[in-house]
């Protein structure tokens, strides 16, 4: 009798969840599936391909969908009673119809947006194969999605039927559910992140290794790697071979400029040079010291991505402006992309910029005055984010540097987002003004570091940023609330066509980090040589240039650059 009364039960259980069967379907999570893809083919800030816009078409019919089944499942146990078979039919056969037409003029429509929006980027139209990949994509995306999620609603079912014959059922049900999140969450993350990130970290440890031959070891002795330096060459990695072995030189400088020059010094510290961050920072201090970059009228630290990359349109631009007469040091702190490196160790990036401002700083701080260099702080993504870490009001307070150049600045860097909440009302998030620009200021493809009511002060602050960057405008809170980013007037490279919708939006913005370089240059993420001579040129007053030579600079060496 017990085991017929344990079967019972089980029974009812079964019977008051909702169908499961593979070939069922949500009504109304069709309904929003179809909405939510609609609404993912309009732009966003990247240009997407076919291909990329099919998952993401996916994820959000997938998205649509699971809100569709959460609502039904909350009408149901709201106890709403349901309409009339009849009408129900009607009206659900009506709501497909308009959905699904509105999916496919979404289709037809999303091949104008991209090629509108490609065309303020500069970019090729897509040819007009898209809407079939699309499609395809999407359903594929969406039907992977859905058998993972019946997946992980028949482990919860069986979980609440073992549950429900020990303990009553509301607690069962708790219960369940905390067991089948366990269960999935131990295997996605135990197995299926942890071997991702085990298989990226052996592909960018191979890629940091590789020597290229358009970084051929140097063998002038001020140079980092060469022969007489404390680094040796392979150990700077892939990153830091490139930055130590690209231009300009003196003649490129001194053809460039009219001007005389001095050869650029550049220090690079990589992540095999030492066995730990405070390691590396000395290192660097040391070499730093013995090619003297001490001696030379400006120094910079340059915060590296999280692949150790450094920027070399802003490098030659630095180089350039000030003719030369510089040293740069930089420290590897990852070998991987900088969104992986976020994820993987967020405070490897902040600890090694700390031991490495604090190994220079405290060096120059002790030179006389009038004999030291003026230092500058520099970084790009997530080297802009760690380079923001790098020191703290009371270290500098009684002895400042010079000034600081941020590019792309991730949307979460910490002085960026207060000075971006408290800009002055009015000025648009992409080109704020803050105050009366003596400390501060932002600006974009078109220059405009002279805009400011007030002159410079001693301590110069500028972020190069661009409307179209993703990296920078990305918002957490676009899932249920327009971004500050989006209200008129737009960026110049942002599509006009560009619209705010809950949800879709986050996760059309989510592509857009990861596709945010894909851009050419000037556009997205990928800021170019001209608006580097901007930044520089106005940070350091640019000794020796005219606003003439200036031009000539950008338009000769920023079109070859391209």
């Amino acid at each position: 009798m017990r085991v017929k009364h344990f079967r019972a039960k089980d029974r009812a259980i079964v019977n008051e969840a909702p169908s499961s069967g593979f070939l069922s379907l949500s009504a109304l999570g069709l309904i929003l599936g179809v909405l939510f893809f609609s609404a993912s083919l309009t732009p966003s800030l990247v240009p997407r391909s076919p291909l990329i816009q099919g998952l993401l078409s996916g994820l959000s019919y997938s998205a649509g969908y699971a809100l569709g089944v959460l609502l039904e499942w909350l009408l149901r146990a709201l106890h709403v009673p349901p309409l009339h078979e009849r009408v129900h039919r009607i009206l659900l056969s009506l709501a497909l119809i308009v959905c699904f037409v509105a999916a496919g003029l979404a289709l037809w429509w999303a091949s104008g947006w991209q090629t509108r929006l490609r065309a303020l980027m500069d970019m090729e139209p897509e040819d007009r194969t898209g809407p079939p990949t699309i499609a395809i994509v999407a359903i594929a995306v969406f039907v992977v999605l859905l058998l993972l999620g019946r997946m992980i609603g028949f482990v919860n079912r069986r979980a609440l039927l073992r549950l429900n014959r020990y303990v009553p059922k509301p607690q069962a049900q708790l219960l369940a559910l905390l067991v089948t999140a366990s269960v999935f969450w131990m295997i996605g993350n135990g197995v299926v992140v942890s071997q991702i990130m085990r298989s990226l970290d052996a592909v960018y440890r191979e890629l940091d290794a590789r020597f290229e031959d358009s970084s051929p070891q140097p063998t002038d002795t001020l140079k980092t790697g060469a022969p007489g330096s404390l680094l040796s060459w392979r150990d700077l990695g892939r990153r830091g071979r490139q930055m130590v072995a690209a231009g300009p030189d003196l003649r490129q400088i001194e053809a460039a400029s009219g001007l005389s020059a001095l050869e650029p010094l550049r220090v690079y510290v990589g992540l095999n040079s030492a066995s730990d961050p405070a390691e590396r920072a000395k290192l660097a201090l040391r070499e730093l010291i013995r090619i003297g970059g001490f001696e030379r009228s400006s120094l910079v630290i340059v915060t590296p991505t999280g692949s150790g990359w450094i920027d070399p349109e802003s490098q030659a631009a630095m180089e350039y402006v000030l003719r030369g007469d510089v040293a740069s040091v930089s420290v590897q702190y990852s070998y991987l992309a900088s969104w992986i490196a976020l994820l993987a160790a967020p405070e490897y990036g902040a600890e090694t910029a700390r031991e490495v401002f604090a190994a220079v700083y405290d060096h120059w701080r002790q030179m006389p005055k009038d004999k030291r260099p003026k230092l500058y702080l520099h970084g790009l993504s997530l080297g802009a984010f760690n380079s923001d870490l790098s020191s703290d009001l009371f270290q500098i307070i009684g002895d400042p540097y010079a000034g600081v150049l941020w590019s792309g600045p991730p949307f979460n860097s910490r002085t960026w987002t207060k000075v971006l909440s408290q800009r002055n009302p009015g000025t648009p998030a992409w080109l704020p003004k803050f105050r009366d620009g003596s400390v501060i200021r932002f600006t974009a493809q078109e220059n405009r570091l002279s805009d400011a009511s007030a002159p410079w002060g001693p301590y110069r602050v500028i972020y190069l940023q661009y409307a179209s960057d993703a990296v920078t405008f990305f918002d957490p809170h676009g899932l249920w609330r327009k971004p500050d980013w989006m209200q008129a007037p737009l960026g110049p490279d942002v599509s006009p066509d560009l619209v705010w919708i809950p949800i879709v939006t986050f996760i059309q913005q989510t592509f857009d980090i990861m596709l945010a370089v894909t851009p050419p240059k000037g556009h997205g993420h990928v800021y170019s040589f001209e608006h580097y001579v901007d930044c520089w040129a106005s940070l350091t007053d640019a000794p020796g240039w005219s606003e003439a030579g200036l031009k000539l600079l950008k338009d000769k060496i920023g079109a070859e650059r391209r």
